[in-house]
């Protein structure tokens, strides 16, 4: 598709799809979008070099890039990414949830992978210029949202084990529908002890494209085994819960005559996640105790077996909550609240989902207007 520069700012240069769709055609695109299947007319790039630092962006159609076939990516793995979505308010406005958060957690992963920083307004800037020009891409659903993937790869073509001195930041959006359209349904999940995620001092804690590669192995064990996802462990003693596939986990326990949501404490070998933290302070307001802790394996099933322990679930962007309804690993099983969604989970998820739809007063100042 060729492109028309129709205009710039001082930081983007604007290069509209000379024949864009119409709104016919992107309603019918749009209809069972799925996640991650279908994509915007538009994206942002905006290049690096060693020399210049961070250049001029341009909002351009959507379309492949070209890469030298020595670019460092390619070789060494130098990638990094982020999810988060913009939301149709009742109002008809758009708002993304806690970009800023995004973009410090982005710049986080840049530093473990010896990558550049990407200033934070640069970072949500040019997520509110994407947005404002796909801005009829996003969905007016509660639990459907427009998805935003920045992304950064390293694009210097060099055979050599070091940081590169080039790159290129990427953002992406897509047109995501409710990733239950059935509804929520808890999913059988498997503990895998062949494998583990990240280890101290690794990468456990960066959004790195190396982290989700070697991660699928265990997702395949999982699946011959009739799971729909892997709970990681430790790497140290194989015992504590980490994360459940590229999802942080809640636990949700009868303690003292109060209902206590546990989340495993940061521990430099976990992605900390925004949902995560969200709903940490979400639970305190719904009147839970939030904690963070660190629980094992035997914790799990004993809890569950002893009546302790009423829920699990997981969360992250895309799916927000998941329960976990039955778990499984080479020893045995065990079912989690008759393998049915539970209410704590079930409560913030819609309290989530009200705050960034709208319904409900944003409190906390976590959503920022986009147009």
């Amino acid at each position: 598709m060729t492109a028309l520069s129709t205009s710039n700012t001082a930081r983007f240069d604007v290069q509209l799809a000379r024949e864009p769709l119409s709104s016919e055609e992107r309603a019918k695109r749009m209809q069972n979008p799925g996640f991650g299947k279908i994509f915007t007319e538009h994206m942002v790039v905006i290049p690096y070099s060693e020399e210049l630092g961070w250049g001029k962006g341009v909002l351009k159609p959507y379309g492949p890039i070209v890469l030298d076939p020595a670019a460092s990516v390619l070789h060494y793995g130098q990638a990094i990414f982020e999810g988060f979505k913009a939301y149709r308010q009742p109002d008809g406005h758009v708002k993304t949830f806690r970009p800023e958060s995004n973009a410090h957690r982005f710049n986080a992963s840049a530093r473990r992978l010896a990558m550049p920083e990407l200033p934070v307004d640069l970072f949500v800037e040019a997520a509110d210029i994407l947005i404002r020009q796909e801005k009829d891409w996003v969905p007016n659903a509660i639990g459907e949202s427009l998805y935003l993937r920045p992304f950064m790869i390293a694009t210097e073509a060099a055979l050599g084990v070091k940081a590169a001195k080039e790159y290129l930041f990427i953002l992406i959006a897509s047109p995501s529908g409710a990733y239950f359209p059935q509804g929520v349904k808890p999913v059988t999940v498997w503990i895998s002890e062949n494998y583990v995620r990240a280890a101290p001092g690794g990468t456990g804690s960066a959004k790195c494209a190396g982290n989700y590669a070697a991660s699928l192995v265990a997702q395949t064990e999982a699946k011959a085994e009739g799971c729909d996802q892997v709970v990681w462990l430790d790497a140290v003693h194989r015992r504590y819960i980490e994360e459940m596939g590229g999802m942080n986990i809640f636990f949700v326990y009868k303690e003292g005559g109060e209902t206590v949501v546990v989340t495993p404490m940061l521990t430099g070998t976990l992605l900390p996640g925004i949902t995560r933290l969200s709903l940490l302070e979400i639970a305190k307001k719904l009147g839970f105790r939030a904690e963070e802790r660190r629980i094992s394996v035997d914790d799990w099933r004993e809890a569950i077996l002893e009546g302790r322990m009423t829920e699990a679930f997981a969360c992250g962007t895309a799916a927000v909550i998941t329960p976990i309804g039955t778990v499984k690993s080479a020893h045995g099983e065990w079912q989690i609240n008759r393998g049915e969604t539970g209410p704590v989970a079930s409560q913030l998820r819609e309290a989530l989902l009200n705050l960034q739809h709208g319904v409900d007063a944003d409190l906390n100042g976590w959503m920022h207007q986009v147009c």
